[in-house]
């Protein structure tokens, strides 16, 4: 009676068990695949702060730059998949690299778990105040008028500024003149000296230098219009299907248990409702994401089959 007294006390207590929800037994850590300072380890930075706060853990973050962000996605895919190691993830990750480059050390869908979407950034296209173009239909013809006439800077071979124009010019059917340098910084003071025509990067780097009358915003890369700029308009409203959006997500090792991601997903929504961080994404022109991590995998999905062909059209290859 005893015995089957305690198995039925056990198998009462079973569900209860496996509802407890998962949480941290240690430090975690977050590796973000850029050096510190940039955009993506700033925004990460405050995203391990609040998940530490929520999850009752310590979180470091631990940069891994280089590669083109391999050396820190593969510093994740290695990881214990137990929800202790997060990879602050950029398009490099799984969606540019693997048209960018001829191997990779890891498998980009195998290899990781979705957890979250945590933001999308526009791009602006800027030229400097007195260039000719006022518009895009305006740049382009004059980009028609003479094979390479028409320069952009970008902060590098294969960087996302290289490849929204290289994506434009591709579906406005114009050649132009591709000038990379050794980050945005650079790139831009050369369009602000009028070296170089134009770029195209992020709306929170350049819309202060548009808001300040030292460079002119010809339109926003996004298929809608932008928040932070509701005044300026599309490419898409020049060239239809032009969509261009850089996005910050989250992966964990793959084989990371449901029901761990499960928690890491909530916690991270949470953080992103928050009105504090909410009201920080649309001072710097970014909108906050969030969703489940099939709705990040299907957004990967797509963003791959996008720039997959744009990569091979543009005969692009990472450095």
């Amino acid at each position: 009676m005893i015995v089957r007294r305690s198995l039925l006390l056990s198998s009462l207590a079973m569900p209860a068990l496996a509802q407890t929800p998962w949480a941290p037994s240690r430090p975690m850590r977050m590796v973000v695949p850029f050096a510190p300072g940039g955009a993506a380890d700033t925004v990460g930075r405050v995203i391990a702060e609040q998940l530490a706060a929520l999850l009752g853990q310590p979180m470091t973050v631990e940069n891994r730059p280089g590669g083109g962000t391999t050396i820190g996605a593969v510093a994740v895919a290695r990881a214990p998949a137990d929800g202790h190691t997060l990879l602050y993830a950029t398009p490099n990750v799984q969606i540019l690299n693997p048209h960018l480059m001829r191997t990779l050390p890891y498998d980009p869908v195998a290899d990781f778990a979705p957890v979250i979407a945590v933001l999308r950034a526009p791009k602006l296209l800027v030229v400097r105040p007195d260039f000719a173009a006022r518009d895009i239909p305006g740049l382009i013809a004059l980009a028609r008028r003479e094979a390479n006439a028409l320069t952009f800077a970008s902060a590098g071979v294969a960087s996302s500024g290289h490849l929204a124009a290289a994506m434009l010019g591709q579906m406005a059917n114009v050649e132009m003149l591709h000038v990379p340098f050794r980050g945005t910084a650079p790139a831009v003071q050369e369009v602000m000296g009028g070296r170089v025509d134009f770029m195209m990067d992020n709306i929170a780097t350049l819309l202060p230098l548009v808001r300040d009358g030292r460079l002119r915003a010809l339109a926003v890369s996004t298929a809608d219009p932008a928040a932070a700029a509701p005044e300026l308009p599309t490419v898409a409203a020049t060239l239809p299907g032009y969509h261009d959006a850089s996005f910050n997500y989250l992966l964990a090792p793959a084989r990371t248990p449901p029901e761990v991601i499960a928690v890491l997903n909530a916690t991270v929504n949470t953080i992103l409702d928050q009105p504090a961080m909410r009201a920080r994404f649309e001072a710097l022109g970014i909108e906050k994401l969030g969703g489940t991590p099939q709705a990040l995998a299907a957004m990967v999905r797509e963003e791959s089959d996008r720039w997959g062909p744009v990569i091979r059209q543009g005969g692009i290859t990472a450095e």
